[in-house]
C-alpha cells in the first residue's frame, strides 16, 4: 500500500502541476531539465523533460523509469508528450499521449483536444467497472487540459513572473482515466542551484487535490492524497518567457517525503540556442 500511494501521488503531482492564464504575448524559449526521484532519502526514479515554446505553438514531452533500490521490487518506465497552438497568449493542447510500462502490464492513453474540450480519447486497457467509480460525464471533459500542458505555467502581468501571482490559481485536469482539479497556494519563497542549468528564486506553491470524477471513493490511494495539505511545487522559469514550471515537487507518503527535483534545469531563448550551436559550411 506505501507504494501504490507514493506512485500515485507522484504521478498526479508530477504530471499535472500548474495551468496556463496568459497574456496576449509569448515569448519563446527552450528548456532541457533532468530529475531525480527519492522517497525518504532513498533515490527511486529518475526522468527528463524537454519544452518548446515557438511563436505560435508549443511542444512537451517527458519520460522516466525506476532507479536505485525500487527496481529489486518494481521496476516501471513511462513516457508522454503533449502539443498544441499559442492562441491569443494561451498554450492549447490539441494532442496527448502518454504510455506506461510496469512489470504487471502497459497502458496507453492518447486523446485530441480543441478550445479547451476533449474530443477524443482511447484508453488501453479500458477502465475496469467498478459500481463505486464516479462516471466521467461529458461535461467534465470540457474546459480541461490535459497533463502534460498543465505543466506550463503562464504568468500574467509584466513584473517578474516568479512571485506569489504564480500559485493563485486551480487547475482543471483530465487525464483519460480521472477528472480533477489541484487548487494552489502562495506559501513562500526560496533560492535553488541545479547542478547544471538553473541558479535562483523560485516560487513555492501548496498544492491541494480534489477528485470530481472516474476515481473510486473508497480507495486508499485517493483518500490519503485528498487528505492531504502538505504537498509542495517549486515553479521556476523558462528563460526569455512568462512561463514556470516545476523544479521540484514535493509529497509526503506513510513510508517517508516522495521529492522530485531537478538535477538540471537548462532553460534558453531560442537566439541564444542558435548562438551556443557549431556552425557548419
Amino acid at each position: 500500500m506505501p507504494w501504490t500511494v507514493f506512485r500515485s501521488a507522484i504521478g498526479v503531482v508530477v504530471a499535472t502541476i500548474a495551468a496556463a492564464s496568459a497574456d496576449p504575448a509569448l515569448a519563446q524559449g527552450r528548456l532541457d531539465a533532468r530529475y531525480a526521484v527519492t522517497l525518504a532519502g532513498m533515490p527511486v526514479g529518475k526522468g527528463a523533460w524537454v519544452i518548446d515554446i515557438a511563436e505560435n505553438q508549443f511542444t512537451a514531452a517527458a519520460s522516466g523509469a525506476t532507479a536505485g533500490l525500487l527496481r529489486v521490487f518494481a521496476s516501471g518506465q513511462g513516457s508522454g508528450a503533449s502539443r498544441g497552438y499559442i492562441v491569443s497568449g494561451n498554450p492549447v493542447p490539441a494532442s496527448f499521449a502518454a504510455s506506461i510500462t510496469t512489470d504487471k502490464k502497459t497502458e496507453e492513453i492518447r486523446m485530441t483536444l480543441g478550445s479547451g474540450d476533449v474530443k477524443e480519447f482511447i484508453v488501453t486497457p479500458e477502465v475496469p467497472p467498478d459500481s463505486e467509480r464516479i462516471p466521467v460525464t461529458e461535461a467534465h471533459r470540457r474546459g480541461v487540459s490535459d497533463p502534460m500542458t498543465g505543466s506550463l505555467m503562464r504568468v500574467s502581468g509584466t513584473g517578474n513572473p516568479v512571485g506569489p501571482q504564480a500559485c493563485q490559481r486551480t487547475n482543471q485536469i483530465f487525464d483519460g482515466r480521472m477528472r480533477y482539479n489541484l487548487q494552489f497556494a502562495y506559501k513562500r519563497m526560496e533560492q535553488v542551484k541545479a547542478d547544471k542549468g538553473y541558479e535562483g528564486p523560485v516560487v513555492v506553491c501548496s498544492v491541494t487535490f480534489v477528485p470530481l470524477a472516474g476515481y473510486v471513493p473508497s480507495r486508499a490511494a485517493v483518500k490519503y492524497l485528498t487528505a492531504q495539505r502538505d504537498m509542495e511545487v517549486w515553479l521556476a522559469p523558462v528563460a526569455a518567457t512568462r512561463v514556470l514550471v516545476p523544479f521540484r515537487v514535493s509529497v509526503p507518503t506513510p513510508i517517508g517525503v516522495g521529492v522530485m527535483q531537478a538535477t538540471q534545469f537548462i532553460a534558453v531563448a531560442p537566439h541564444a540556442a542558435a548562438a551556443a550551436s557549431p556552425r557548419t559550411q
